[in-house]
């Protein structure tokens, strides 16, 4: 596990528990130098002032804040810790609310709370057994890395587990990315659901980074002076024009991928019902004149007969 990065408390009411903040999660990304390609020399950033020209150590440099074109004021870390903040050694829970009414845009980083010490153990255990029985996360407030968050707390296993959140002046609307109104037939949408219903899954942590596993081939292949031979190209999906015949190929394409086969009942989802079309008043009469016509040309030719052969009639 790694250090924690924050000490502090979760305080609710008058209920204090003391605790650490440890990063849950980790970066596996691959990182890169920039290296000058002639003769792989590394290219470095410098801090440089650019009033005296002189190369600057980190405990030399502070924050500043522009207050005009021409004036900046120096905030130190000193400054930001006297700030006279509730939430500066605290995460202050400021209510409980259903964990279905956080949007998940709202979350960022996640960390765990590790009780510090004994005096912890009973209300870390309280807290954790009453976000469990209620289905409920707590909103907390907290300072972190010199800013005030919003926070969300919830239960992971045996151990309590931070959210940093966005507010919600943060939070950009989607309103002018709906695409056009268009219409949907009953049928699409349940194909869609025997799509989502036939790729449904319950554990996911089967998945992995394959980016990243072949960023590391490429990686030791060159360092052993070898090169990769190229990924075959692969075609772009064209334009859907059935979007049935797309749903019923992608639902038998996820069963087989799941070892079905071609032993699994892949049923055909009902097209579209076509819908009688509307006669108009004007196709109504040109039918009744039709209908006429055929009428007085049959009694006509019945008449025509009639006279030709007497006996017939």
């Amino acid at each position: 596990m790694p250090r924690p990065i924050w000490s502090g408390a979760i305080s609710f009411g008058l209920v204090t528990i003391p605790i650490k903040v440890v990063p849950a999660t980790e970066n596996h990304s691959i990182s890169f130098r920039l290296v000058h390609l002639e003769d792989m020399g590394r290219v470095r950033y410098r801090k440089v002032c650019e009033l005296d020209g002189k190369q600057l150590s980190d405990d030399e440099i502070v924050k500043g804040y522009e207050v005009s074109k021409d004036q900046l004021v120096a905030v130190t870390d000193e400054d930001l810790a006297d700030m006279p903040l509730p939430t500066a050694k605290a995460i202050d829970i400021v209510a409980f609310v259903p964990a279905e009414t956080i949007d998940p845009v709202r979350i960022g980083d996640s960390y765990y709370l590790e009780a510090d010490g004994q005096v912890a153990a009973k209300p870390y255990k309280l807290l954790r057994q009453a976000l469990q029985r209620s289905s409920k996360v707590a909103v907390a407030k907290f300072a972190l890395r010199g800013r005030e968050r919003l926070g969300l707390l919830r239960v992971k296993d045996e151990a309590l587990v931070l959210h940093s959140m966005h507010w919600p002046d943060e939070i950009r609307s989607p309103a002018s990315l709906a695409p056009p109104a268009v219409e949907i037939d009953d049928s699409e949408v349940d194909g869609a659901l025997a799509l989502m219903d036939a790729m449904g899954e319950e554990d996911i942590s089967h998945y992995t980074d394959h980016y990243r596993e072949a960023l590391e081939e490429l990686i030791a292949a060159k360092a052993e002076g070898k090169q990769l031979a190229p990924a075959a190209a692969t075609e772009p999906a064209g334009q859907v024009v059935d979007l049935m015949a797309a749903l019923n190929a992608s639902v038998a394409r996820a069963r087989e991928s799941r070892g079905e086969g071609e032993h699994a009942t892949v049923h055909e989802i009902p097209k579209p019902k076509k819908t009688a079309k509307k006669t108009t008043a004007k196709e109504t009469t040109a039918k009744k004149a039709t209908a006429k016509k055929t009428t007085t040309e049959k009694t006509t030719a019945k008449k025509a007969t009639a006279r030709r052969n007497p006996r017939a009639s």
